[in-house]
C-alpha cells in the first residue's frame, strides 16, 4: 500500500502544483480494503487551513448517487417498483400531467421537470416541505419519459420523496441515509444535512471563474434548473442553513474515504464488509445503459452516458467521464466543480475524489483529476 499511496500523492501533489487545485482528498478500495488514502492542499485558501483526512468538502452531484442507492433500497425491499408512476407513492406529484412520469423516469432524468421552482431563495431550498409541494404542483417542461433534460437539483427531492414515502417510519432523508446506509456499512463521514459537530471541518470552496468573452451563454434550461440565487458557490453552499439542509441531488459533504467506501459496497457487488444493502444481481444492472444512448440532454446541451438506475456509466470519453477509466461496467456520479466517486464491478475498485477548487472541464486535457485516476489504475496495475 505504501508504494501505491506514494504513486497516487505524486498525482495529487501535482495536480496541485500544476493543475491549479488547492485542496484535495484521493481514496481507493479495492477488493473491499483500504488502498489508498492521500490528500494535500489547503482547505481554506484564505486562512491556510490546510487538507487532512478528516477534511470534509462539498461534492454536488456525487450525493445523487447515495441518494439514488437509497431508492434502490426500498426496491431491494419490494417496496417500490421503478416501473410504478412516482404518483403511486406520492399522489400529489400527479397534479399538472405528471401522472404518468414513472419512477425509472426519475433516474434516468426523463421525468420532466428539470426546472427550480421560480424564484427559489437558498432559505427556500432549505424546507423540505416547501421544495415538496412546489414540485408536486409543478408543470412538465417535457412529456415524461420522452426526452433526456438533467434534473440538476430536483432529481434529488424527487427521488428522495418516493424513499420517504415508502419508509414505513417515515423518517426524513438524511436519517434514512445515515440509518440505511451510512451505518451499515461504517461510514462516518458522509452527510446530506450536516450535524454542527462537522462544520469547522469543511473546505472552503473557490468558485470557477466568470466565462471568458465569447463563450456561449447557458441556456434558459440549464439557467432554470440551477438558479444563479441557489447556485453551486461558496455563497450558497458555504451558508449554515444550507449545509445543515437535507438538499438530496447536490447537497452532500463528506470526505473522500466515506465517499470511496460508499462505492465500495457498489464496488462489491452490493455488500461490504458482511453486510449486505443490495443484490448482486441489482447492482450489476446499474450498468445497463438507458435507451436512446445518442441524445442530446435538453439541459446542459450534450449527450450524457447515463444508465438505467441513477448513475452515469463508464466506456468511451465522450460522454463517459474520462477520469473514470473506461470499462463500460464502471458506474459513478461526478459532481459540479470536478468532484466525483466511481465503482469498477470488474476490479472490484471504488474511488472517491474531492476537492476545492471548483472548475468546468472541456477536455481530458484540461481535467486536473484526470492524472489522479489514471495514477491509480497504474498503481494498482490496472491501467
Amino acid at each position: 500500500m505504501a508504494d501505491v499511496n506514494k504513486i497516487v500523492q505524486a498525482a495529487v501533489d501535482g495536480a496541485i502544483r500544476e493543475g491549479g487545485e488547492i485542496g484535495l482528498q484521493v481514496a481507493a478500495y479495492l477488493k473491499g480494503e483500504l488502498v489508498v488514502d492521500v490528500w494535500g492542499g489547503l482547505a481554506d485558501e484564505t486562512t491556510g487551513r490546510m487538507v487532512n483526512g478528516d477534511t470534509l468538502f462539498p461534492v454536488f452531484s456525487v450525493t445523487k448517487a447515495v441518494t439514488a442507492t437509497a431508492l434502490h433500497i426500498q426496491a431491494e425491499r419490494g417496496l417500490i417498483d421503478y416501473d410504478k408512476p412516482i404518483s403511486h407513492y406520492w399522489p400529489e406529484f400527479a397534479a399538472n400531467g405528471k401522472g404518468k412520469a414513472t419512477v425509472r423516469d426519475a433516474l434516468t432524468h426523463r421525468s420532466g421537470i428539470p426546472l427550480m421552482p421560480a424564484g427559489v431563495t437558498p432559505e427556500q431550498m432549505c424546507k423540505w416541505e416547501w421544495m415538496i409541494d412546489q414540485l408536486a404542483k409543478m408543470e412538465s417542461v417535457f412529456a415524461p419519459g420522452s426526452t433526456s433534460a438533467y434534473h440538476s437539483y430536483t432529481f434529488g427531492w424527487i427521488i428522495a420523496e418516493c424513499v420517504r414515502r415508502t419508509d414505513p417510519k417515515r423518517r426524513p432523508f438524511g436519517r434514512f441515509i445515515q440509518e440505511e446506509i451510512c451505518a451499515p456499512l461504517g461510514i462516518d463521514n458522509l452527510f446530506i444535512g450536516i450535524p454542527d459537530a462537522a462544520e469547522p471541518r469543511i473546505a472552503k470552496l473557490t468558485n470557477i471563474p466568470p466565462p471568458v468573452a465569447g463563450t456561449p451563454a447557458p441556456g434558459a434550461l440549464r439557467l432554470g434548473a440551477i438558479p444563479a440565487q441557489v447556485g453551486v458557490v461558496q455563497e450558497v453552499f458555504g451558508r449554515p442553513d444550507v449545509r445543515r439542509a437535507c438538499i438530496p441531488g447536490a447537497g452532500g459533504i463528506m470526505n473522500a474515504r466515506s465517499e470511496a467506501r460508499f462505492f465500495a459496497m457498489l464496488a462489491n457487488g452490493g455488500a461490504f464488509g458482511g453486510t449486505r444493502l443490495l443484490s448482486e444481481e441489482r447492482v450489476r444492472a446499474f450498468s445497463t445503459p438507458r435507451s436512446n444512448r445518442g441524445e442530446v440532454d435538453q439541459v446542459l446541451a450534450r449527450v450524457l452516458n447515463l444508465g438505467i438506475s441513477g448513475f452515469h456509466l463508464g466506456g468511451e470519453s465522450p460522454p463517459a467521464p474520462p477520469v473514470i477509466g473506461s470499462n463500460p461496467h464502471t458506474i459513478s456520479h461526478p459532481g459540479a466543480g470536478g468532484s466525483i466517486g466511481w465503482a469498477d464491478p470488474d476490479a472490484r475498485l471504488a474511488v472517491g475524489i474531492c476537492h476545492n477548487r471548483m472548475f468546468d472541464a472541456q477536455t481530458p486535457q484540461d481535467n486536473p483529476l484526470q492524472p489522479i485516476g489514471d495514477a491509480i489504475r497504474r498503481a494498482l496495475s490496472l491501467a
